[in-house]
């Protein structure tokens, strides 16, 4: 997650001074996701035929290297070389990602079977530090020691984990399951759940390219702070989503409705980020910073439970209980949420320069507000539903034991 966010203070600088236009530096970024989508569904499908621990080890030992290939692409020649060569080596470092994002999860879901909430709650928390600290590491080494430093020292860390896992990771054998990702998919709850999935990635990636436009234009704010605003909503995912992860183990009942008010809270916050110009609320910056908290919150409250919904959904539906089925599910998570990544930052951008960012965000919070409106019915219609069923249950026994008395 260092790597992912460090790009974004220095690299389209310099990919200008390279020829390449904001729509490239754009399409650049946005690769990362298309390929994330496409390698997922591989991966999930033959993780079990590839081996979890080398799928890991490999996809680690590849993305390390990558990384220090992309520090060095500025001795590459300006124009089309120079953009042929990102977008080749954005796409090999989202394959290796995705290879180690997807066998992880496994290994994880397959250690902790009792507590999967927990430990992706756990993991999170990491995640989030990363984006956190990445942007003022990354600039910090950029100004100090140039261009090639933090790409070449993340890299050398990355490669390092590499033998320490090969040490550490227990080894997972199963058979290839005869279940595929289009019999997951097109379960009614597992669709509903990628949606939510969608929903939320669409929404966080929606602000990459126009909250720092939008905080710059409206607040004036020097260059330095626009990352202190981020700090915000990355925080409160990090701290929360640990919690998030724990009451799901421990309360399973509850995720459904995590999932619900999660997202509603999510569209009140983008509603509120303008905020949008029919409510007359001036815009103030505390505002944006306290919203952006919120939004982090409310994240952490719809991401964490998707996972052990989906996983549970499989395992009612007659999906074995082993590897297979946990590569199927983080596959099929982390393509989802690469669909959502590719589709907001690209329907976000649109929408700032033709509506503006106040408009532009409370569009987006629609996708959200539709997503906990539509679990929220679904969920109320299945309580209904159990209520019915014990109603039923209760009124045949009443029955069955007055007629042993008469």
């Amino acid at each position: 997650m260092l790597y992912f966010s460090i790009l974004g203070p220095f690299f389209p600088k310099e990919a200008e001074k390279k020829g390449a236009s904001s729509t490239v530096i754009g399409m650049i970024f946005g690769c990362y996701s298309l390929f994330v989508l496409l390698s997922s569904l591989v991966f999930g499908k033959y993780l079990v035929h590839i081996g979890a621990k080398f799928m890991f080890v490999a996809g680690m030992f590849v993305a390390g290297g990558v990384t220090v290939l992309f520090g060095v692409l500025d001795q590459v020649p300006e124009g089309p070389i120079f953009i042929a060569m990102c977008f080749l080596v954005r796409a090999a470092d989202a394959i290796s990602f995705t290879a180690a994002v997807t066998a992880s999860s496994s290994i994880l879901t397959k250690a902790f079977p009792n507590n999967v909430a927990t430990v992706l709650g756990s993991l999170e928390t990491f995640s989030g530090l990363g984006l956190v600290l990445g942007p003022p590491i990354g600039g910090f080494l950029y100004q100090s020691f140039g261009y090639e430093m933090p790409f070449i020292i993340l890299g050398c860390i990355i490669l390092l984990m590499v033998p320490l896992n090969m040490c550490i990771l227990p080894n997972y054998e199963s058979d290839p399951g005869e279940h595929s990702f289009w019999k997951l998919i097109t379960l009614p709850k597992v669709a509903l759940i990628a949606f939510v999935i969608n929903a939320l990635s669409s929404c966080l990636g929606f602000l990459d390219p126009t909250l720092s436009l939008f905080v710059l234009e409206k607040f004036n704010l020097p260059a330095g702070y626009v990352g202190l605003v981020f700090l915000g909503l990355a925080l409160s995912y990090a701290i929360s989503s640990p919690l998030f992860g724990l009451l799901s183990d421990k309360m399973p009942h509850l995720r459904k409705w995590f999932l619900v008010f999660g997202n509603l809270i999510t569209a009140g916050c983008y509603i509120l980020l303008g905020p949008v110009p029919f409510l007359h609320i001036k815009s103030q910056l505390w505002l944006l910073v306290l919203v952006l908290v919120v939004n982090g919150i409310s994240s952490g409250m719809s991401v964490i439970p998707t996972f052990p919904e989906i996983l549970s959904c499989a395992y009612e539906n007659g999906f074995e209980e082993g590897l297979s089925t946990l590569a199927l599910v983080s596959g099929l998570f982390s393509a989802m949420w690469s669909v959502g990544a590719f589709i907001g930052p690209i329907l976000g951008g649109f929408l700032y320069e033709k509506i503006g960012f106040e408009w532009a965000a409370a569009i987006q919070g629609l996708w959200a507000l539709t997503s906990g409106i539509s679990d929220g019915l679904i969920l109320s219609v299945g309580v209904l539903k159990e209520k019915k069923i014990k109603s039923s249950k209760e009124s045949w026994h009443r029955g069955g034991t007055n007629c042993s008395l008469a």
